[in-house]
């Protein structure tokens, strides 16, 4: 059958590799390097050959380019606010080769003269001059960084679009690592509506750097001990009437250190359950409890992963872990998910979540 082979050429299933990529560019460098210089229809003669390379090697990134200076063109590849692929992005961007016309960046940088940076979306005026800050306190969580931002032209009919204009605005002024890592929450509004004292915005950056380092002195060596906990198995019936089961670790939802783990892993197994009323059978049962007796030893309890539980129903299993990070976990899992391919289908989720509201209906069922 070989003669098929080189008819119609091998079908392969894999990704394409980091190196493949930079080869690639490599190869192209110099065309995309001119017109980017020359600005001569990027779109065309860069964006839509580079996307389906990225793309090959991982949904859901994105990239911007630009003149760095005269001799040196950007490449900003981001996830655009995706915890689960920042590991990704910095591990693709340390990969590039040294290119003498170019510049290779992971994530979006923070502007360093943000005096004279200013950006209009919508018909709006983003500048660090007219926008103001507060932060909001939570007396049962004094941890969270919930921040507002006061806008001039804000109102409620435009709340979205203000929103996403001061979402973009940030990531160039703290830089989009910082916007992920600093802010667990954050809203906008007008100077009419706002309930705190505003602080000119650019004190921000300080401000943030400060309750970070905070958070960190206080929480960085905090580890908990899983040989003595209680877990609570539950049951229930769906609105579908299909049954829903759940494992979950008591002890843990009752822990006062639960912000030293604050990055939340949602793993999504989904499986075929038609024939056992939405739950797996034994086999695919089974080979669940193996992936993720592999992902808790790979991710340990005393180097801070922590597993909160799962929940089987309605063909999907869910799995909770909590994490001190979110760069080794992601990677971890990617190498699972790899290595599992051809027998489950397993996607997951990464957020920051302190104090683990996520799992709060839990806590009420448990009671």
């Amino acid at each position: 059958m070989g003669f098929l082979n080189n008819i119609f050429g091998k079908k392969e299933n894999k990704k394409d590799s980091i190196q493949d990529f930079w080869n690639w560019f490599t190869k192209n460098e110099q065309a995309f390097f001119q017109t980017v210089k020359n600005s001569d229809d990027i779109d065309q003669n860069f964006f839509s050959k580079l996307s389906p390379r990225i793309d090959a090697l991982r949904k859901e990134l994105y990239f911007l380019t630009g003149m760095y200076n005269d001799n040196t063109a950007e490449l900003v590849i981001t996830p655009d606010g995706v915890v689960k692929n920042i590991a990704f992005v910095e591990a693709l961007v340390d990969a590039a080769p040294p290119l003498p016309n170019w510049k290779f960046t992971a994530l979006k940088p923070a502007i360093e003269d943000m005096e004279k940076f200013k950006i209009t979306m919508y018909g709006f005026s983003f500048d660090i001059n007219t926008m103001y800050f507060y932060p909001i306190e939570h007396r049962y969580r004094p941890d969270d960084v919930d921040i507002i931002i006061v806008h001039p032209d804000y109102t409620e009919e435009n709340k979205a679009n203000i929103a996403h204009g001061v979402e973009i605005f940030l990531d160039n002024y703290i830089g989009e690592l910082n916007s992920i890592i600093t802010i667990d929450n954050l809203n906008v509004t007008s100077s009419q509506q706002a309930t705190g004292e505003l602080i000119p915005l650019n004190k921000l950056k300080d401000y943030l750097i400060w309750r970070e380092k905070e958070f960190i002195e206080k929480y960085t060596d905090i580890r908990h001990e899983i040989e003595n906990d209680s877990y609570a198995a539950f049951e229930g019936v769906m609105e579908n009437d299909l049954p829903i089961l759940a494992i979950i670790n008591t002890t843990l939802l009752d822990w006062d250190g639960k912000a030293s783990h604050p990055w939340i892993v949602t793993l999504r197994i989904n499986y075929d359950g038609t024939a056992t009323n939405g739950m797996p059978d034994q086999k695919t049962y089974d080979l669940m409890d193996k992936f993720e007796d592999e992902l808790m030893a790979s991710l340990p309890h005393d180097i801070g992963y922590l597993n909160i539980g799962r929940e089987t129903a309605d063909n999907l299993r869910e799995v909770y872990l909590a994490c001190t990070e979110f760069r080794k976990s992601s990677q971890t899992i990617d190498q699972l998910i790899t290595q599992y391919q051809n027998q489950l289908q397993i996607d997951y989720t990464i957020y920051k979540d302190k104090y683990w509201k996520s799992f709060e209906r839990f806590n009420r069922t448990v009671e």
